[in-house]
C-alpha cells in the first residue's frame, strides 16, 4: 500500500512573550477577543447615515424645503449618483454646495480584481482615514450578490480566517457600508460585470449553494423572487440595468459586534425607494460567529433577514480553539440563539462550517452536529459546508473531496439538508475566510 506522505494537519499552537504557548490566541489568560472599536475619528455624516425623516430635518435646517430631501435620496439610492450635474432637479446654484454636504467621499477604490469570466469582482477601498477594506460582487444566474464588509479588520480572531488574523481597526459608518452597494451598482450599470453566468459547481462537481442563496434556502416561497424584478433595476437613459439583488454580511468584520450601523445599513437597504433600496429584507444575510445577544436582538427587530451562524466545528473542545468567541457563548448556547431566531421570525437559519482537513471534518463530528440540530427540530435549519479557502500563511487546508463527501452524506442521512458551497473568487483571493484588505503598493 502506497504511503500517504501528506502530513497530517494539527492545530497552530501560539508562543506568548512570556515563553508560554497556547492553541488560542490569549490575553491575560483570556482569548483575544476585541467587541469594541477602538475611539478613532468617524467619516464625516453622509446621506445614508440618515433616515428620510432625519435628511429632511438637515435638508430644513440649511433652510430649503423639506422636498429636496427626497430629492437628493432619489439621485443616491434610485440613480446611484452623488455627482452634483446630474442633479437637474436642484437649483443650479445650490447643487455643489448639496453635494459637498450630503455626499462626502467614503470609499475610494484601490484596486479591482476581476475573475476570468468576468462574474466576480473584487474591490479593494480606502476609507476617508487611509483604512483599508473589501467586498466582493457575484453574478449568478438568477441573482447579483454583494458580500459587504462592516468592519475594517476584525476582532473575533478566528486563526482560519484572514481579516481575523488582522485584529480591529474601528466600525465602519452605515454610509461606508450601504457605499458598498451603491458603487457596486455603478459598475455593473456600466456593463463591468459579466451579463451571464452559468451553473456553479463546488469542489465535488456537484450543483453548489451559491453565496447569497440563503433566502432560497430559508423558504420556498423565495423562489418566485429568484428572477431580477424592476425593484432590483434601474431605469437610466440607456436603458434597465441589473442592479445588486442580494447583500450579505460576510466581508471583513463581525456584523453583530457593530450592530446599530449593520441594522441602520439593513434599514437603508430594504425601505422602499427613493429613501432606501427597496430590497426584501429576505435577500439580506446577516452572518455572526455566535454573538447570542446580538442574535437575540436581531431576532427583536421584526425585520426578516435571512441568519447565518458560523459554527465550524459542533463541539466545545475545538469550537474554542477555531472560534474564540466560543468560550464566551459556547457552541450550544449559540445554536439555541440561532433557533430561537427561527421560532421568532420563521426564518429558516443556514449553519456555514468551513471544511478543515483533520480538524472538523470527521464523520462523528458531522453525526454530532446533525444530532445538535435535530434535537431542537427539524426543518429549521439548512447547513452550507464551506472547503476552507486558503490564506497566506495558514497552516490548514481544505478537506479531500471524499472526506466531504462523507460529511454531506452524513448529514443528509440523519436528514439534515445540506448542500456544499461554492468558492467563487477564490483565483482572487476574494471567497470566504481571504479578504485581507492588502494594498500591494
Amino acid at each position: 500500500m502506497a504511503q500517504n506522505l501528506t502530513p497530517r494537519q494539527v492545530r497552530p499552537v501560539v508562543e506568548h512573550e512570556d515563553g508560554t504557548t497556547s492553541k488560542t490566541p490569549m490575553r491575560d489568560g483570556r482569548p483575544l477577543l476585541n467587541f469594541r472599536s477602538p475611539r478613532v475619528k468617524q467619516p464625516p455624516q453622509h446621506l445614508a447615515d440618515l433616515s428620510l425623516e432625519e435628511l429632511t430635518q438637515a435638508v430644513k435646517d440649511k433652510g430649503l424645503p423639506g422636498f429636496r430631501a427626497k430629492q437628493l435620496a432619489t439621485h443616491y439610492y434610485v440613480h446611484n449618483t452623488t455627482d452634483p450635474a446630474d442633479m437637474t432637479d436642484l437649483p443650479a446654484d445650490q447643487r455643489e454646495e448639496l453635494a459637498a454636504e450630503f455626499f462626502p467621499p467614503l470609499l475610494t477604490e484601490v484596486r479591482r480584481l476581476r475573475t476570468e469570466d468576468g462574474d466576480t469582482i473584487k474591490f479593494l477601498w480606502r476609507l476617508f482615514d487611509g483604512a483599508m477594506v473589501e467586498s466582493v460582487l457575484m453574478r449568478y444566474r438568477n441573482r447579483i450578490t454583494l458580500c459587504v464588509s462592516s468592519q475594517c479588520g476584525c476582532g473575533m480572531n478566528c486563526p482560519f480566517c484572514a481579516t481575523g488574523q488582522q485584529g480591529l481597526t474601528r466600525n465602519m459608518s452605515t454610509a461606508e457600508i450601504v457605499d458598498q452597494v451603491i458603487q457596486a451598482n455603478r459598475v455593473i450599470a456600466a456593463g463591468e460585470l459579466a451579463p451571464t453566468a452559468g451553473a456553479t459547481t463546488n469542489y465535488l462537481g456537484e450543483e453548489a449553494a451559491e453565496v447569497g442563496s440563503e433566502a432560497d434556502a430559508s423558504e420556498n416561497s423565495a423562489t418566485s423572487e429568484a428572477t431580477p424584478n424592476p425593484e432590483n433595476s434601474t431605469t437610466t437613459s440607456a436603458g434597465v440595468h441589473d442592479r445588486v439583488t442580494n447583500v450579505v454580511f460576510m466581508g471583513m468584520g463581525e456584523p453583530l459586534a457593530n450592530y446599530k450601523r449593520v441594522m441602520n445599513a439593513v434599514r437603508r437597504f430594504t425601505t422602499p425607494a427613493p429613501a432606501g433600496l427597496g430590497m426584501s429584507p429576505r435577500r439580506i444575510t446577516v452572518s455572526t460567529v455566535g454573538l447570542v445577544p446580538g442574535i437575540k436582538k436581531l431576532a427583536a427587530e421584526n425585520i426578516p433577514v435571512t441568519f447565518a451562524l458560523s459554527l465550524h466545528a459542533p463541539d466545545d473542545d475545538l469550537r474554542d480553539e477555531m472560534i474564540p468567541v466560543n468560550t464566551r457563548w459556547n457552541a450550544d448556547e449559540a445554536i439555541d440563539a440561532a433557533y430561537d431566531y427561527y421560532k421568532t421570525t420563521g426564518r429558516r437559519v443556514s449553519i456555514e462550517y468551513a471544511l478543515i482537513k483533520d480538524m472538523n471534518d470527521h464523520a462523528w463530528r458531522a453525526e454530532l452536529l446533525a444530532k445538535k440540530l435535530n434535537a431542537r427540530g427539524r426543518g429549521w435549519v439548512h447547513v452550507n459546508p464551506i472547503p476552507l479557502n486558503p490564506t497566506p500563511g495558514s497552516v490548514w487546508t481544505a478537506s479531500e473531496p471524499e472526506v466531504a463527501a462523507e460529511f454531506v452524506r452524513r448529514l443528509v442521512k440523519a436528514g439534515v439538508p445540506t448542500t456544499i458551497r461554492d468558492t467563487r473568487g477564490k483565483d482572487i483571493d476574494g471567497a470566504c475566510g481571504q479578504l485581507a484588505a492588502e494594498d500591494e503598493d
